[in-house]
């Protein structure tokens, strides 16, 4: 699944890609990965990107008019940036958004299909995604240390709570925990120690 380094990617290349931009048309080629109802998709249509962001592990796509696409990849969900007018793909494909520079390509790898879309309106509707975990690359030592023991968890538990940290998943836990010598089943009041640069380095895959 991606996490909070490959979304932040995600969102740096989109950002090149889309931010200024005018979205042309949105084509749909599964049903089910439209997940709202009010606003409509196509309000988005003739709509100019103002912004990209990170929320979570979701993408936000932010359109003048206070209007947002939240875009969840989930496991096996991907963004592609393709010519202009690109054919969604038969058997992964599931939705478009053309673009006069581009089509961006929306698709899943699995026949589970938990990729999802929202169309929001409004920052107050907005913050609702928001599962209020830790910005673990802003945040202090001091700061992840306290919200890590704010309940007894183990260490993999919390981590991977996304109302406790935002945007880790399992593959960056393990990343977390193996640079830090840790046992994922080690219960996080147990700890001895305050983790003295677990907000400092961006992690990565080594």
């Amino acid at each position: 699944m991606p996490e909070l380094p490959d979304v932040a990617i995600y969102v740096e290349s989109l950002a090149r890609h889309v931010v200024g931009r005018r979205l042309l048309r949105t084509r749909v080629k599964s049903p089910f990965v439209l997940r709202s109802v009010t606003p409509p998709l196509s309000a988005c249509d003739g709509r100019t990107v103002r912004g990209i962001e990170r929320l979570g592990k979701r993408i936000v796509i932010a359109f003048e008019g206070d209007l947002f696409l939240v875009v969840h990849l989930m496991i096996s969900g991907r963004l592609r940036w393709r010519a202009p007018g690109a054919a969604i793909p038969a058997t992964i494909g599931l939705a478009a958004f053309d673009f006069e520079s581009g089509t961006l390509l929306f698709t899943e790898a699995s026949k589970k299909k938990r990729a999802s879309l929202h169309v929001i309106a409004g920052k107050d509707a907005l913050a609702q995604h928001d599962r209020g975990g830790l910005e673990p690359l802003v945040c202090t030592s001091s700061e992840f240390a306290e919200r890590l023991r704010l309940e007894n968890h183990t260490l993999k538990r919390a981590l991977t709570d996304p109302t406790q940290f935002s945007g880790i998943g399992n593959a960056y836990s393990d990343e977390i925990l193996h640079r830090a010598r840790l046992s994922p089943v080690t219960h996080t009041r147990k700890l001895t120690t305050t983790p003295s640069s677990a907000c400092s380095k961006r992690p990565g895959r080594r």
